[in-house]
């Protein structure tokens, strides 16, 4: 499975709308504040900066009208290339300013999020979390915790937009669990997992993690601290990878991938 990643800011959103589609703009148009508006148009940008790279698409402002992000009944974005469902998946978070998008083959149920670290209330903690991620934060020295909880937290969404289901279901379905090796067996107790010292947390890079859906159902993710920021990313299916960040033809910035090739190009 390959998975792309990017990221763009409020400054990289051009002020006209050009690049939206019809549809979009009716959208837009319907916004009453601006902040809606503002997260909103940086959601599509993202997005469509991303879809051009990994579709080979043009990157100019007018063709990327041609790329629509719709939501569909389950709120849930999809894309549509000239009026036709094009042949990826894809997942959007924002928040406070930045927005990513994460790109993946058609019917691969992913999901990410991005979450400023920021402290949680013990009331936070107790509505959210399982028992088990509770006690996890209780060991916890007091400057990790907010990246902890926030991590847990944004694990927590990333699985649920990977399942279509959003805030519609209780969070204490989902266990998150930090782990540097393969996937755990169905089979394997919860307690069987290892877990990732936050003091030894390369900053920079990626962590794997794994997200247990009813006890039963592993999501396979990774996750990364910077800026004080988490980002989580999920998927249904396995995530038996390298990663690494390649420079498109068709974008200014880094495209960054999860791959299981040795090497990874985004067609010219």
């Amino acid at each position: 499975m390959n998975a792309y990643w990017l990221e763009q800011s409020d400054a990289d959103v051009p002020a006209e709308n050009h690049w939206l589609s019809a549809g979009e703009i009716l959208s837009l148009g319907r916004m009453r504040y601006p902040k809606r508006r503002n997260d909103w148009r940086l959601g599509r940008w993202t997005a469509k900066r991303a879809l051009a790279a990994c579709l080979n698409l043009p990157r100019d402002l007018l063709a990327l009208a041609n790329v629509e992000i719709r939501a569909a009944a389950s709120g849930a974005p999809e894309v549509f290339l000239f009026n036709q469902t094009a042949p990826v998946t894809i997942s959007l978070s924002h928040r406070a300013g930045i927005a990513m998008c994460a790109v993946a083959h058609p019917g691969t149920g992913i999901g990410c999020d991005l979450e400023v670290i920021e402290p949680r209330s013990n009331a936070f903690i107790a509505d959210y979390l399982t028992a088990r991620e509770q006690a996890l934060v209780a060991q916890t020295l007091d400057e990790e915790r907010a990246l902890l909880v926030n991590l847990l937290w944004s694990a927590k969404e990333s699985a649920l937009k990977a399942l279509h289901v959003g805030l519609r279901l209780d969070t204490n379905c989902m266990d998150v669990s930090f782990n540097n090796g393969l996937p755990p067996h169905a089979d394997q107790s919860q307690q069987d997992l290892p877990f990732v010292p936050m003091g030894d947390v390369d900053t920079d890079g990626w962590r794997t993690l794994h997200v247990r859906y009813f006890g039963e159902q592993v999501f396979c993710g990774w996750w990364r601290h910077a800026n004080q920021m988490v980002r989580t990313f999920v998927s249904a299916l396995p995530l038996y990878v390298h990663f690494r960040a390649l420079k498109s033809p068709t974008l200014d910035s880094n495209l960054e991938s999860w791959t299981d090739g040795d090497t990874v190009e985004i067609p010219r």
